[in-house]
């Protein structure tokens, strides 16, 4: 291996964002991960003006130029990027002169700040939920011995008020305590999730997602539009399929619920694959994930909620149980992948991130 082969391979490794830029303030070369950054390819931003990538294009150029001149590295904060099709996001940036002969060229190293901050947001987020869930599974088992002698002794009094012929309302009192009991009881193992292992096998992200689609179709019979946009190109991935069917469709049956509770004239669910790229989950950094987008155009979630969501009894429902994201966030941290959400009035999304391992 040569070494200019050996340098090309360390950049395309990088998770640092990386562009070479001419005297001509062109781009000359991107890595994977600036492309990943811009969501736009190397043979798309080749040859153009780098300053066309931020809102302030006048202050990159001025950056760029000043680095050439002096031959120093300069360093700007909180710039945002725009354009070629990138969701608006701050960046970082460093701008280093190097010179190659007689050539004179600037690298340019960016660093996403949305993405710092997410990862900060996420590691909270699972810190919390973990000592959430082994307080509620503690606490579950505590409920669960007392809960199964009171049916004891209900069903036991039940027999005694059978065989003594006692009137019908002592009766009914009797088969209240025991429904209760029940219900108690179910909610409790909604608490503890699933008893059983997941049985992970080879799965399309697709295959899930209709299946969820089909199920909300049946149940709202036309009362709002269910759309698709699939990206096909997405392959399987290693999962449970009943747990990622029940975590997708708790997700967007909150979704559906809320449109329908609500008065917007406009009721639109929409399931949403795509791939993404250098993406971090628990400390773990993944090349590729899936991506599923649940969106609805209902009401938003509650600012006094929205950073509770995912913690049990939190709902935003006066009917709701505030159990269903609490299940999809367990299940889908299982598959080493993690539920985020971005909501304001009228627009609501919920993504799942799901890792693809070769």
């Amino acid at each position: 291996m040569t070494s200019d082969q050996l340098h090309r391979l360390l950049l395309d490794n990088l998770n640092t964002a990386v562009l070479l830029i001419d005297q001509s303030l062109l781009i000359d070369y991107i890595n994977p991960a600036a492309e990943s950054l811009l969501q736009a390819g190397s043979a798309r931003l080749r040859g153009s003006a780098v300053s066309d990538l931020f809102d302030d294009d006048e202050i990159a150029r001025q950056t760029l130029r000043e680095a050439l001149e002096f031959g120093r590295a300069l360093t700007l904060r909180h710039e945002f990027l725009r354009g070629l099709g990138v969701e608006s996001s701050q960046v970082d940036y460093t701008v280093t002169p190097i010179s190659i002969g007689s050539d004179r060229w600037v690298l340019m190293e960016m660093q996403p700040i949305d993405r710092i901050l997410r990862i900060n947001r996420e590691e909270a987020l699972l810190s919390v939920h973990d000592t959430s869930r082994s307080l509620i599974r503690g606490l579950a088992h505590e409920i669960k011995n007392p809960l199964g002698g009171i049916r004891g002794a209900a069903q036991l009094l039940a027999q005694e008020i059978s065989s003594s012929k006692i009137d019908s309302e002592t009766a009914e009192l009797c088969q209240i305590i025991t429904t209760e009991t029940d219900r108690l009881r179910n909610l409790v193992d909604r608490l503890l999730g699933p008893s059983q292992l997941p049985r992970f096998a080879p799965i399309n992200i697709h295959e899930v997602a209709e299946h969820v689609a089909t199920l909300i179709e049946v149940e709202v019979q036309g009362g709002l539009v269910v759309a698709r946009d699939y990206d096909p190109s997405i392959p399987d991935l290693s999962g449970d399929r009943e747990q990622l069917i029940q975590a997708v469709l708790n997700v967007a049956r909150n979704a559906m619920q809320a449109m329908l509770e609500s008065d917007s004239p406009q009721r639109r669910l929409t399931l949403k694959t795509r791939i993404q790229r250098n993406f971090t989950i628990a400390g773990q950094h993944h090349k590729v994930l899936c991506r599923l987008d649940i969106m609805d155009t209902g009401p938003g979630i509650s600012e006094d909620i929205k950073e509770r969501i995912f913690f049990p009894m939190i709902s935003g429902r006066s009917e709701g149980t505030g159990l269903g994201l609490t299940i999809a966030q367990s299940a889908i941290n299982v598959h080493q992948g993690i539920i985020e959400c971005e909501s304001e009035p009228g627009s609501t999304r919920f993504s799942i991130y799901l890792p693809i391992k070769a």
